[in-house]
């Protein structure tokens, strides 16, 4: 679907992919494993654009649900696969990803690799905070993984804030099973000092209008309620 004009969610990939039109296609995230025929189709088919078309992949961190065939599509396509350097050895193989310690990270570490295991993929490209990529702005956003990110389009206004918080249709919530809540919440204090008008996060539904006057009311809210420095 078309959130905004040049903004795509590709659905039924099981973790949200999203698809940026413009001369090129970047495409952030992938969804799980398996579903690299759905985003293709949905290029050619509701796009009316080839798959040679998407340029960069950006990899928001290295969960099985939003590295998904990046591989693939990297082969398919000649993309830049790109992802912050704190997770580059986790998505490439190189080291073993932690895993929280709580019933949804046991279930992540051994359900999800036994039926929808992603390949190890390569990143072309190694992010820092700061980093501009496809006219996005990299966004360090520690606390779900070492290497998360945010990213922000200053030409839409919209954020895409990955797995550090999610809108269900009535609330935002924190991304499930964080690795460090003090991390998570420094990240989104930092995020609220931003001025963006939707935000677009890897699982639930877009949160929009005035999307970050509604994380500022919650980044205060969450900071209160666990008693968080904020620094």
């Amino acid at each position: 679907m078309e959130i905004v004009p040049g903004i795509h969610q590709v659905d039924g990939v099981n973790g949200n992919c999203f698809i940026i039109v413009r001369d090129d296609l970047t495409l952030i995230d992938t969804g799980m494993p398996k579903n690299s025929v759905k985003i293709v189709k949905y290029i050619q088919d509701i796009l009316n654009r080839k798959p040679t078309d998407i340029k960069t992949i950006v990899l928001t961190h290295f969960h099985v649900d939003h590295v998904g065939d990046a591989g693939d599509l990297k082969k398919l396509s000649g993309a830049k696969v790109a992802i912050h350097e704190a997770d580059a050895d986790y998505v490439a193989g190189r080291k073993t990803q932690p895993v929280p310690r709580s019933v949804m990270g046991m279930i992540f570490k051994v359900l999800i690799p036994l039926f929808f295991g992603s390949r190890p993929v390569e990143p072309d490209i190694e992010l820092n905070d700061g980093d501009t990529i496809a006219g996005l702005t990299t966004i360090h956003t520690p606390g779900h993984t070492p290497g998360s990110i945010c990213l922000f389009d200053p030409a839409s206004k919209i954020l895409f804030a990955g797995d550090l918080l999610r809108f269900n249709g009535s609330k935002i919530e924190i991304g499930v099973s964080p690795l460090d809540t003090n991390e998570v919440q420094q990240s989104i204090n930092k995020i609220a000092a931003i001025d963006f008008d939707i935000m677009l996060s890897g699982h639930g539904i877009p949160l929009r209008p005035n999307a970050s006057v509604k994380v500022r009311e919650f980044a205060k809210k969450n900071t209160r309620k666990n008693g968080f420095s904020g620094k």
